[in-house]
């Protein structure tokens, strides 16, 4: 399977089987559609000098048509899918807990508009979690890790700040089990930043992997979308917070972290927006949303929300060019290794290697699946009870998705999001058309800057 497009001024070619990528001139690309459209390759020289004989000379075609050739020869173009297979060795893999995201908040002081967790509460009641649930779950996951060192547990919320002396006393007890027990913890906290201070900063400087930072960009954005509930905005309040930890970071493991809407559809100059303000690592996301939602994104927003991502795109590698670094999260992507075949097979591993906890102490796929008690997979006491529940998130990958089968993204993506499918399509084997749509865009754009900054190198 191949890929073609045309992205900012460059003609590219993906071998999704490969991950091979070529930048090609006009005639190249058009010969390479000529092979694309023949069952048997042996016919595409043939058909190639009938179909492009009065665009291109006969010796152009027959010089392209053996490059083409040779590519093919080398395994970098049409290219047999190696992985299909593998998944039943995935699937038949014992399952081990390598991250957990520990809900310490059911309570929040903001009031987003768009929050899928409504303020915080997750369907629910507002709560707290307390240490000992927190250590119960620490705990839980140095069991059921197997012989994974590296372990994860992201402070998620609600707003983790609001319950800073457990996060911290789990922080300290998390490094007593790394000793006691060969193990790494890496930790993450996700935060609003209105109860961020310079005291707390130095802490998570020291002791969090990494800091995920929520702002949506622009000034009248954010403050539309995450104002206090008294309807005050907050971005005054925090962007210089967010300046300094970013800068006490030495620009690295951390993120600003935003959502664009329906509202903001022109989401690039929030982007630039953030650059602007002197972050380097930078990730705003589209709004996952009940269509009835004012907010929500349609598919007439497609074409709009295109063109913002092409202009990002062009406008990163201009910058990266004149020497001002921006990694914008979405566009990240490692063409020569990547993510291990597991990953690129099963994507975040929800409800399998990575599952949420509740202040309570339930079990769930992830954070998105919180309060859904369809999706109760268990608790820190009993373990994983729902083994049937489970079983379906192991057996969730690319090749279980009908509509992954012909997508050039499939390895990319590795299926999306389970928690997106199950909201859109009813079947977390399914998948929420907009957001596929938009992750295919950006992996052409993500493609594309690579190609452009190799060229500058070259």
């Amino acid at each position: 399977m191949i890929h073609q497009y045309k992205n900012n001024g460059y003609a590219i070619v993906l071998d999704v089987n490969s991950g091979s990528v070529h930048q090609v001139d006009d005639l190249a690309y058009d010969v390479i559609a000529v092979f694309d459209s023949c069952a048997d390759k042996k016919e595409a020289k043939e058909k190639a000098l009938m179909q492009l004989s009065g665009k291109y000379s006969e010796e152009e075609i027959l010089e392209a048509v053996s490059d083409v050739q040779e590519l093919i020869e080398k395994g970098q173009l049409f290219t047999e899918d190696i992985y299909r297979d593998y998944i039943f060795d995935l699937n038949s893999r014992q399952t081990v807990v390598k991250a957990l995201c520990l809900h310490i908040t059911h309570d929040c002081n903001l009031a987003c508009r768009y929050c899928f967790a409504e303020e915080g509460e997750y369907h629910g009641q507002r709560a707290l979690m307390s240490l000992e649930v927190g250590k119960r779950a620490l705990d839980f996951l140095v069991e059921n890790s197997g012989n994974r060192r590296n372990l994860e547990v992201d402070f998620f919320g609600g707003e983790p700040l609001m319950n800073w002396d457990v996060v911290k006393a789990l922080v300290e007890y998390g490094r007593e089990l790394e000793k006691t027990h060969d193990k790494k913890f890496r930790f993450t906290l996700t935060t609003n930043g209105v109860l961020l201070n310079d005291e707390i900063l130095s802490y998570v400087n020291k002791e969090m992997g990494n800091l995920v930072l929520s702002i949506d960009g622009r000034k009248e954005v954010h403050d539309h979308m995450r104002p206090f509930c008294n309807g005050k905005g907050s971005y005054d309040l925090i962007v210089p917070k967010f300046q300094k930890a970013a800068a006490g970071r030495n620009q690295t493991n951390y993120y600003v972290r935003g959502t664009y809407t329906h509202e903001n559809t022109d989401f690039s100059e929030d982007v630039l927006h953030l650059a602007d303000l002197g972050f380097e690592q930078i990730s705003v996301e589209p709004v996952v949303a009940p269509k009835e939602a004012p907010y929500a994104l349609t598919e007439e927003d497609l074409p709009t929300l295109y063109e913002q991502y092409d202009r990002l795109a062009a406008e990163i590698v201009r910058r990266r060019k004149n020497g001002e670094f921006i990694n914008f999260f979405h566009f990240m992507i490692d063409l020569e290794g990547g993510p291990c075949v597991a990953k690129r097979l099963s994507g975040c591993g929800s409800g399998t290697e990575y599952l949420a906890v509740t202040p309570w102490g339930d079990l769930y796929p992830c954070h998105q699946f919180v309060g859904q008690e369809q999706f109760l997979m268990g608790n820190l006491k009993d373990g994983i009870v729902n083994k049937d529940l489970q079983d379906q998130f192991k057996r969730c990958n690319v090749y279980a998705k009908p509509a992954c089968q012909d997508c050039f993204a499939k390895f990319y993506c590795s299926g999306g999001c389970a928690a997106n499918a199950w909201n859109f399509d009813g079947d977390i084997t399914g998948n929420y058309e907009i957001g596929c749509k938009l992750q295919r865009k950006r992996i052409e754009c993500a493609i594309m800057i690579k190609t452009a900054l190799a060229e500058e190198k070259e």
